[in-house]
């Protein structure tokens, strides 16, 4: 069963989404303030966060860089916020979100994007897939979902290791933009390239990082994204 952390300050929210979410199957534990999550974070295992921006103490924004840079940890973060702007939402995406639900939101919506995450992340799997992916110095493992780089381990998030599975999967197919999102995200497409583009380039940051003088991703203008 999936344990998921649901970082709320709205009582009435929070007890919602619990209640959803255990109706589903899910352990769900909530967290009234940013501080409490982060607490809460440091003490046990999650398997997926449900995160509200505006939380007192810590915010939202924070729990992400927390969670990203010093834990170092690759779990699914679901944002849900008020904030409808598209710089918000291309912002908290850039700094490590997997996904951003604009509230007001219906139940069923969280449940479906809950599922595809875990799913994406590997907790809904029920069997995995053995097969190792190289290309250059990259090597990519599906069963262990670890990403390697000049044999350095690139902390890759859920999207972004789908991202990568997909171009490294077909080095020499060039997918565009929109079947990209539509393959990983897995909801129709609505013309969302900023999503798509602000994943590709946190990756290409991350393996630069670890390989600063090969390229192995190509933008392909008009069209999408190869591998280099």
């Amino acid at each position: 069963m999936a344990n998921i952390l649901v970082a709320e300050d709205d009582a009435d929210i929070s007890r919602l989404l619990c209640r959803i979410l255990s109706k589903a199957g899910y352990e769900a534990t909530p967290a009234y303030s940013g501080t409490e999550a982060k607490l809460r974070l440091e003490m046990s295992g999650y398997d997926l966060i449900l995160l509200d921006l505006m939380l007192p103490g810590v915010t939202g924004e924070e729990i992400i860089t927390y969670v990203r840079d010093e834990l170092g940890k690759s779990i699914p973060i679901i944002v849900l916020s008020a904030k409808s702007a598209l710089d918000d939402k291309i912002g908290t995406l850039k700094s490590g979100a997997d996904d951003y639900i604009t509230k007001p939101f219906e139940p069923e919506e969280v449940v479906v994007r809950v599922m595809a995450a875990l799913r994406r992340s590997g907790s809904g799997r029920t069997e995995a897939e053995g097969r190792k992916l190289i290309y250059k110095r990259l090597v990519l493992s599906e069963s262990a979902r670890e990403v390697t780089v000049n044999g350095q381990t690139l902390a890759l998030t859920p999207h972004e290791f789908e991202i990568l599975r997909i171009l490294a999967g077909r080095p020499d197919k060039v997918f565009s933009r929109e079947n990209l999102y539509e393959q990983v995200w897995e909801n129709g497409y609505y013309g969302e390239d900023n999503t798509v583009n602000v994943h590709v380039s946190n990756i290409r940051k991350k393996i630069a990082a670890a390989d600063p003088g090969e390229e192995y991703i190509k933008t392909v203008w008009g069209i999408g994204f190869k591998m280099a």
